[in-house]
C-alpha cells in the first residue's frame, strides 16, 4: 500500500512562495508531500498559487485554511505577519514552518516558543544557512579542531543590491522590520552563534542611514512584486528611484557581541556596496579560517602554521555546489522540516537559536538608535531552553 502525501499548507504567496516546489512532491517514493491549499490575502497572490499549484484549495480566510486536514504548513508572509499566524497554526495543532526572523520582538519570538510548548506543536525556524554548504564545511572544519578552540568570529556582509532588497518596499520601515540588523541579520548572527557554539549576552551598535535617505524619488510599491522593480543596473547607488515613501532604517550598521561562552564577535552590513558576499572569519586558539566568497566553487581559507606575513593557507576547502536556491540549501531546508512535521527528532535549525538571533539584532538595534552602548541580551526561560533542545519531547 503506498503511503499517503504528506497535507502541507503555505500561508503567503509572495516572495518566498518558491518553496512550494520543494513541498510539492506528490510522487517521491518514500516519503510523499503535496501542498494541498494556500492562503494569501491578495488576489495577485491566490493567482500566483493557482498557476503553481491548480489543484490546491485557494483563500484568502485562514478559517477555512486551518480547517483544510494540514499536517504541516510553511508561514511565508512578510515577517511582521509570522507572529500572528504562527500563534494560529501553532494553537491549531499543525506543525509550523516560519520563516527568518522567528519574530520582530523579542516578546513575539518568546511567545511563539511558549505556544509550541504549552500546546505540543512542533515548531520549524527557516535559518536556511544551516544548510549552506559554505556555512557546513567551515562549521565541519571547526569541530575537527582544524583551528582549536574559537575565541572570535567577524562577518562582513556586502549587499550591492539593497536597495532594491530592502529600500522599496516594508523592509525600509521600522514598524514592519525594526532594523535590518534584524531583519537581514538574524542569518548571520545565527550563523555567527553557530560557529562559535554560543549565543550574544551583551551587544553594541552603530549605524546610519547614510545613502538611500537622501534619494527623493519615492514610490508606493505595495502593487509590484520584488522581482517587478529588482534590477542590477542600477549603479551607483544614489542613482536608485522609486523608494519605499518611508525609509527610516539604516543602511550601514554594525555590532559587536560577547557570547556566553567568553567569544568576541563582529557585524558588519552595508547596503550599498558593489559586490554582494559574505565574508567570515572566525579565530581559534591554534589558527584561523575564512571564506573567500560564498558561492559554489569559492573557497575556505585555513591558516595554522605561524607567518608573519599573509601567506599560502595551509588548507583549502572548495564550498562544493548542490542543486536548488540558496546553494541547495532550501530544499535541504523544507526536506528537514517535512520530516520534522512527521517524526520528531534532531535538526540542524533551532527555535532557540532563532529566538537568540532575533534578541541581539533587536537589542543591537536599540543600542545603535541611542548611545551605542553596550547592552544585556534578555535571557530566556531555561524550561523553554531545556523544552527545545530535546527536540520539542516532554520528559
Amino acid at each position: 500500500m503506498s503511503t499517503p502525501p504528506q497535507r502541507v499548507g503555505i500561508v503567503g504567496f509572495g516572495q518566498r512562495a518558491s518553496l512550494w516546489q520543494y513541498a510539492h512532491r506528490p510522487d517521491d517514493a518514500t516519503r510523499p508531500s503535496a501542498v494541498v491549499a494556500v492562503c494569501d490575502p491578495s488576489p495577485r497572490g491566490r493567482d500566483r498559487a493557482r498557476a503553481a499549484l491548480p489543484d490546491a484549495l485557494l483563500t484568502a480566510d485562514l478559517d477555512e485554511f486551518l480547517a483544510h486536514d494540514l499536517d504541516a504548513v510553511l508561514v511565508l508572509t512578510p515577517d511582521f505577519a509570522h507572529y500572528p499566524v504562527a500563534l494560529r497554526t501553532l494553537e491549531a495543532g499543525i506543525a509550523t514552518f516560519c520563516e527568518k526572523p522567528l519574530g520582530i520582538t523579542v516578546a513575539e519570538c518568546d511567545e511563539m516558543l511558549e505556544t509550541a510548548r504549552r500546546t505540543g506543536t512542533r515548531l520549524y525556524v527557516g535559518h536556511n544557512m544551516r544548510h549552506m554548504p559554505v556555512i557546513v564545511a567551515m562549521r565541519e572544519a571547526i569541530l575537527a579542531g582544524a583551528i582549536g578552540e574559537v575565541k572570535a568570529v567577524w562577518c562582513r556582509h556586502f549587499v550591492s543590491t539593497g536597495g532594491d532588497y530592502y529600500f522599496k518596499d516594508w523592509h525600509a520601515e521600522r514598524s514592519k522590520s525594526t532594523s535590518l540588523l534584524l531583519q537581514k541579520g538574524a542569518h548571520d548572527i545565527d550563523v555567527m552563534h553557530w560557529l562559535a557554539g554560543g549565543y550574544s549576552t551583551r551587544v553594541a551598535a552603530m549605524g546610519d542611514l547614510a545613502v538611500y535617505g537622501d534619494i527623493e524619488s519615492r514610490r508606493d510599491n505595495s502593487d509590484r512584486y520584488m522581482r517587478e522593480w529588482y534590477s542590477r543596473d542600477t549603479w551607483p547607488p544614489t542613482t536608485q528611484h522609486d523608494l519605499n515613501p518611508v525609509i527610516d532604517v539604516e543602511d550601514i550598521s554594525m555590532m559587536t557581541m560577547t557570547l556566553d561562552n567568553g567569544v568576541l564577535a563582529s557585524y558588519q552590513q552595508c547596503h550599498f556596496t558593489p559586490d554582494y558576499w559574505r565574508n567570515y572569519t572566525v579565530i581559534g586558539t591554534a589558527g584561523r579560517l575564512e571564506n573567500l566568497g560564498d558561492r559554489p566553487g569559492d573557497t575556505i581559507h585555513v591558516w595554522n602554521t605561524r607567518s608573519d606575513n599573509f601567506g599560502e593557507p595551509d588548507q583549502v576547502i572548495t564550498i562544493a555546489d548542490a542543486e536548488g536556491s540558496h546553494g541547495g540549501a532550501d530544499p535541504l531546508l523544507i526536506a528537514e522540516f517535512l520530516r520534522f512535521a512527521r517524526e520528531g527528532g534532531r535538526t540542524q535549525t533551532s527555535p532557540v537559536a532563532a529566538r537568540q538571533a532575533v534578541a541581539a539584532g533587536c537589542v543591537a538595534a536599540d543600542s545603535l538608535r541611542s548611545d551605542g552602548g553596550a547592552r544585556e541580551v534578555p535571557a530566556l526561560d531555561p524550561g523553554l531552553v531545556a523544552y527545545f533542545e530535546n527536540f520539542q519531547a516532554c520528559g
